[in-house]
């Protein structure tokens, strides 16, 4: 058996706090929503008018490359079920159409309906008031008024779920980073530095606080040194995550052809330790009518990874800076593209932090056989360190739990506890 290469760092001082699971459902009050809809419909415009300057710097919809059809995405029973409310509010108004947002550029995201792809602005009660604005994955009402540049946001449909992250070191701006996920892919890239499993067991739960399944990329595995070292690394991450979870490496071809690297030998090495290689596997992860993200630092190859499922340089690319290896800022709005022969794929920029407040059932689910022993320490605040009756430290000492879980559990409970007043009480840390 091939022994995990990684380990958990000893020190938490580098673990920072910062995140919360998404606020509820929204509900729609279709008889408020209709009074102000009518409304604007009798005034022959609403909201705010469109800055055409702001319009002008967008890119145009028709080089906007493999957006999804409308045909891509199913909206959810419960999705459906308001949107109908909502038109029937307004008499059945035949200016609102159901669309999902498939990008966000600044203020104008862009809506694609089945009758076609419309940039749009928020109406007015959204922009003014204190209504979450529409996020990529967001199914939603649209009116297309004659009178008015673009296309109106009126309403943001319920979500199935939120991939959320929070700003800050405390609980200040929520970032939804998109709505109605099925499916994250955490993209970490190999390269000078060892193995980050502090940042994938913290994209990790971050994804399943949300709700989501989530499978890893190891991207850039032309850089591992030798194969038997990527072969370590797909170890260390499964016996991080679970074998449960799907862990693919991924070679760039065209660099590995380049520095001549033995690419066969690497994708050997992978699948001896438990994990899938190249781009086929990727594919059979995001099946269609699939909604995925990709999740990752600027630098993991996530354009790049894109665009080699697409076939073509369809999205901009940048290199990583030489001097310390860190990635450079190239995505820089959050969009949609239809992968052939498979699902939705959302690119968003790099996030350089996740901080974790508030995803500590996304840490149970993540960690369940640990959180789940976590009850039956002596002490209802044992913090798993060196307090007596701690029942980790005796599955630890004992075998009977990974001890690489066992830390990462610890080490991501110490940051979340750090915010102990914010802490949901049915989880035990």
């Amino acid at each position: 058996m091939i022994a995990a290469r990684a380990s958990w760092p000893s020190s938490t001082g580098h673990f920072r706090a910062v995140a919360k699971r998404s606020q509820g459902k929204t509900r729609v009050r279709t008889s408020s929503l209709a009074r102000g809809a009518k409304a604007r419909r009798q005034k022959g415009a609403s909201g705010q008018s469109a800055d055409v300057s702001a319009l002008r710097g967008l890119p145009a919809l028709e080089s906007l490359a493999r957006v999804p059809a409308f045909s891509d995405l199913v909206p959810s029973e419960h999705e459906r079920v308001a949107f109908d409310s909502f038109v029937a509010a307004c008499d059945g108004d035949p200016e609102l159409e159901l669309g999902f947002v498939c990008r966000l550029d600044r203020n104008f995201p862009a809506v694609r309906c089945a009758s076609g792809l419309y940039r749009a602005e928020h109406a007015e009660r959204i922009y003014k008031g204190d209504l979450e604005r529409p996020a990529v994955g967001d199914w939603v009402v649209l009116r297309r008024p004659e009178t008015h540049d673009v296309a109106l946001i009126e309403e943001v449909l319920p979500r199935e779920q939120a991939l959320v992250r929070w700003r800050g070191s405390q609980r200040g701006d929520l970032q939804v980073l998109a709505a109605n996920v099925e499916l994250v892919l955490i993209a970490q890239p190999l390269g000078r530095e060892a193995l980050s499993l502090n940042r994938i067991a913290r994209s990790a739960v971050v994804a399943a606080d949300s709700g989501a399944e989530f499978a890893v990329l190891l991207t850039k595995a032309d850089r591992a040194a030798t194969p038997e070292e990527l072969a370590r690394d797909v170890v260390s991450v499964r016996a991080l995550l679970g074998e449960h979870v799907q862990v693919v490496a991924l070679c760039a071809l065209d660099v590995a052809e380049r520095e001549g690297v033995d690419v066969e030998a690497r994708a050997r090495a992978t699948r001896g330790a438990g994990g899938g290689f190249g781009l086929a596997c990727v594919r059979e992860l995001v099946a269609p009518e699939t909604t995925a993200l990709i999740l990752g630092e600027s630098g993991a190859g996530k354009s790049t990874l894109l665009n080699a499922l697409l076939g073509e340089e369809a999205l901009e690319t940048s290199s990583v800076r030489r001097t310390d290896d860190a990635g450079r800022h190239t995505t820089v709005a959050r969009r949609m593209v239809k992968v052939p022969d498979a699902g939705v794929v959302i690119d968003c920029p790099g996030l350089r932090n996740l901080p974790l407040v508030g995803h500590e059932h996304g840490l149970e689910k993540v960690f369940s056989e640990v959180a789940e022993r976590a009850w039956e320490c002596r002490f209802r605040d044992c913090t798993h360190h060196d307090e007596p009756g701690c029942a980790l430290a005796h599955a630890r000492e004992a075998g009977e739990i990974d001890p690489l879980r066992v830390d990462a559990y610890i080490a991501l409970a110490d940051e979340m506890r750090r915010h102990a007043d914010t802490l949901d009480p049915d989880v035990a840390l």
